[in-house]
């Protein structure tokens, strides 16, 4: 069985997209802009976490429209506070997607606990950023924002994002190594492949925040799994793997003129 940095072949693995990530928390980072910071790291988290508590209240209300004199007002700090944890607004919406994913995936590995099978639990974190888009307590804002920031920032700090998206990427790449070790899957080269399922897993989501959808999502949610499970090397529930969502034959039929 290859480890996470060789291929079945014995060749290198294609270089990580992850490997020059840091594991380090938006507010640990945040904690250490400054030597005054540093000397008091505990404050520094505490009031970091609270101006990005206060960036997540503004944009329920107002997207990313809010000013940088809104945001300190709903923080309760001064504006040269702001700027000792946050270099920009820009910086600021890194950490709120950073914390939203991490917040995410907290959860989807608590709900995962009770299932004993990794490849159930990595179905079921796959199948739940679909599910995400419909989920109770969830603003319909709440993807927009993060689709749209996503591709702008994209662009402009992309070792960033690929920071702030790291938390889902690990929980993946847990379950795969286990399943791995396991005999359960056999990708290439497991931590790719957790990056690359990420990738496909953000695709879904981000397309279907905004075109929105008249399929089920529990279909699509079903169709991107047994995606997913094929690159793998684990086993589907078929070869058709059921019907494709409805929308995606309308946009196909539509291509080909029928």
């Amino acid at each position: 069985m290859p480890d996470d940095h060789e291929t079945f072949a014995g060749q290198p693995a294609m270089t990580q997209a992850t490997d020059t990530i840091p594991d380090v928390s938006w507010a640990e980072r945040a904690a250490d802009q400054s030597p005054v910071v540093r000397r008091s790291r505990a404050r520094g988290v505490e009031q970091a976490t609270a101006i990005v508590r206060a960036a997540q209240r503004l944009i329920v209300v107002k997207g990313t429209a809010f000013t940088t004199q809104e945001l300190v007002k709903e923080a309760g700090i001064a504006l040269k506070t702001f700027y000792r944890y946050f270099a920009g607004k820009d910086q600021l919406i890194l950490a709120v997607i950073e914390d939203m994913v991490g917040e995410s995936c907290i959860g989807f590995k608590e709900e995962a606990r009770h299932l004993d099978d990794p490849v159930a639990r990595l179905r079921f974190y796959v199948t739940s950023v679909v599910h995400a888009l419909t989920a109770e307590g969830n603003d319909p804002q709440s993807a927009r924002f993060i689709t749209a920031e996503h591709w702008r920032l994209q662009s402009l700090y992309p070792l960033e994002v690929a920071v702030a998206t790291k938390p889902f990427t690990d929980l993946l790449h847990e379950e795969i190594h286990v399943a791995t070790s396991a005999g359960l899957l056999r990708p290439a080269d497991p931590a790719y492949t957790a990056w690359i399922v990420t990738q496909l897993a953000m695709a879904v989501f981000h397309y279907y925040a905004f075109a929105g959808t008249d399929s089920p999502l529990d279909d699509i949610a079903d169709q991107l799994w047994e995606f997913c499970l094929g690159g793998l090397g684990g086993r589907g529930q078929g070869e058709g793997g059921g019907d494709r969502p409805r929308d995606l034959r309308t946009v196909e039929g539509r291509q080909s003129g029928r």
